[in-house]
């Protein structure tokens, strides 16, 4: 259970660069929006739930086996945010770089709630909810995006 836990937690070892795991990590997210792209909203509604649901106690199970809450290499909660970012739209390479750019933009700043859950949340809720929050934003600016780039 301990090698499957940390499996899940690093996205398929992509937790594991030697480098800003967390944008590696949110690489995963794009095949992920690919295939859930052409789903009808209450499927991905559905599918994004119980990702999240795993994440929360993935994430907090991983923290303790590496015995740092937010560990580097936990890096499910990047897609979960991510696929927040990108929810509901039709697949495009576009959409799927746009997203991906704004949500690690908001993941890296933690604007409010983002911070507070960071900070406050010490344990899987916490390490996941702030990249929800930041995956909300990033829905809004790529949302914002995506319109202004169909008026040009």
């Amino acid at each position: 259970m301990r090698r499957l836990t940390l499996f899940l937690a690093s996205n398929a070892g992509l937790g594991y660069a030697p480098f800003a795991s967390g944008t590696v990590g949110t690489l995963a997210g794009i095949p992920l929006f690919y295939l859930m792209a052409s789903w009808p909203w209450w499927l991905y509604l559905v599918c994004w739930t119980g990702v999240l649901a795993l994440s929360f106690w993935v994430a907090g199970a991983a923290g303790k086996l590496y015995g740092v809450v937010d560990d580097g290499r936990i890096v499910i909660d990047e897609l979960v945010g991510y696929l927040v970012t990108v929810a509901f739209l039709p697949w495009s390479w576009q959409s799927a770089w746009l997203g991906f750019l704004w949500f690690r933009l908001f993941d890296i700043l933690k604007p409010p709630p983002a911070r507070w859950f960071d900070r406050s949340l010490k344990n899987g809720y916490g390490v996941v909810l702030d990249d929800v929050a930041a995956g909300l934003y990033g829905l809004c600016a790529l949302r914002i995006s995506l319109m202004l780039i169909e008026r040009l």
